[in-house]
């Protein structure tokens, strides 16, 4: 590369305006030989005036940094991008938690920086994933209320972030379906076609979502009520995931976080019909990590004391979840299914359910579906040959789980990433 062309790339200068500065330095080069005297008057005089163009054009060139909106140019409902309102992937950054103990030099530590630089592109997507959720979940808990039905919520939230997130495939989209579990129904709970359950007053409602981009997903949960009394049953949740969510970090036993959250869940009681119920961890329910386009990763974090010495590492994706119950504190399968998940690459049989398997795989892969995704897609007449999938074991299904009946349930959830540096728990907002 010639002189000029270096000026051109470093000074953002046009090619005339390099050539004038080189030959005016040129110019002084010459005069050397003719006026020795003047020569250190007039390279001085030279060089100042070139220093001067040089500053003034680096200011006239340097370009301002677009900051977009941010969350507050959202409409109601949500339809404007996330992408827009937070251009050059200037997403807000999750609750940023340093470490302690062992693990507090890494705060500071120039390697740990570095390998932090390294995930910058998974930090992005997740952080804008977790926008997403954000703006979806705001509008949604300012939206649902009693005599709504389930369907017209799913459809909400999940439309609300097909637009946020600017669903492409596997680029970018829903997470896993829209659980909406209401009372005794702790989780898994998604309406297919023709389920129009309305809420009432008196309900309790879990709302848990999902957003990915590239595969990587952000999993958050909430509780509704609109009955003051179910409060405490609220509070317990919400404290319990706060209590395993601060707990959890670099070698940290999952075990230890269990027992956490079980002392904290169950210092709590709420008072229904006149009787004082304890609130219950449900024990066979727990958090999880999270893996690229997989929701369950392999390491569950338990919400009860355990034995299980297995350590959390650095950089790892967790959901820490907590549900609580005025009921007997476990759940079993129960009801109609409607979560589903491709988790083997076996052959079917079945004609029908090779081209059903091909069109779960093109549009799903891993990630979790229901039947009115499949809906969606234009699948027609799918049933049996989903049936012959999951009794292949090519296709997991994940039935409704549920307490006694007449019991209440509530579940709260966070995800957080354990960077090199430190802990971001990158679904934190100011409603909870």
């Amino acid at each position: 590369m010639s002189v000029a062309e270096s000026a051109t790339a470093d000074l953002g200068l046009p090619e005339e305006k390099v050539a004038e500065l080189t030959i005016d330095k040129n110019d002084s080069m010459e005069k050397e030989s003719d006026d020795e005297d003047g020569e250190e008057e007039e390279e001085a005089g030279e060089g100042e005036k070139t220093q001067k163009k040089k500053r003034k054009n680096k200011k006239k060139n340097k370009k301002k940094k677009k900051t977009g909106l941010g969350a507050a140019g959202q409409t109601s409902p949500p339809s404007i991008p996330v992408s827009q309102l937070f251009p050059n992937n200037s997403y807000s950054v999750g609750q940023i938690c340093d470490y302690v103990d062992d693990n507090k030099y890494r705060t500071t530590s120039e390697e740990m920086r570095a390998k932090d630089r390294l995930n910058e592109q998974q930090l992005v997507d997740l952080r804008r994933a977790a926008e997403v959720h954000r703006q979806v979940r705001q509008y949604a808990r300012s939206t649902i209320r009693p005599g709504m039905d389930l369907t017209t919520i799913a459809e909400m939230i999940e439309n609300g972030t097909r637009t946020l997130v600017e669903e492409r495939g596997f680029e970018s989209g829903i997470g896993f379906p829209t659980g909406l579990s209401i009372n005794h129904c702790a989780a898994h709970y998604t309406p297919n076609a023709g389920d129009f359950v309305e809420i009432k007053d008196d309900d309790v409602l879990k709302v848990d979502f999902g957003v990915h981009v590239n595969g990587h997903i952000i999993d958050s949960a909430f509780t509704m009520a609109w009955n003051d009394r179910y409060k405490p049953l609220l509070d317990a949740v919400k404290d319990a995931t706060n209590t395993g969510v601060r707990e959890a970090g670099i070698d940290v036993r999952l075990g230890d976080i269990g027992a956490a959250i079980q002392e904290v869940m169950e210092s709590y009681e709420i008072e229904l019909d006149g009787k004082v119920l304890p609130v219950k961890p449900i024990r066979n329910l727990c958090g999880h990590n999270i893996g690229q386009y997989l929701i369950h990763s392999g390491k569950s974090v338990p919400i009860v004391a355990n034995r299980d010495q297995t350590r959390m590492e650095e950089g790892e994706l967790f959901a820490i979840e907590t549900f609580g119950t005025t009921g007997s504190g476990y759940v079993q399968e129960e009801g109609v299914c409607s979560h589903y998940a491709k988790t083997s690459d076996g052959q079917p049989r079945l004609p029908s359910a090779k081209k059903l398997l091909h069109s779960i795989t093109k549009n799903f892969g891993t990630l979790p579906f229901c039947r009115r995704y499949l809906d969606r897609i234009g699948e027609k007449q799918y049933y049996l040959g989903l049936r012959h999938l999951v009794d292949q074991d090519i296709v997991t299904a994940y039935p409704p789980l549920v307490d006694i009946k007449g019991s209440y349930t509530a579940q709260a959830e966070h995800t957080f990433i354990l960077r090199p540096t430190v802990k971001e728990v990158l679904s934190r907002g100011d409603d909870y």
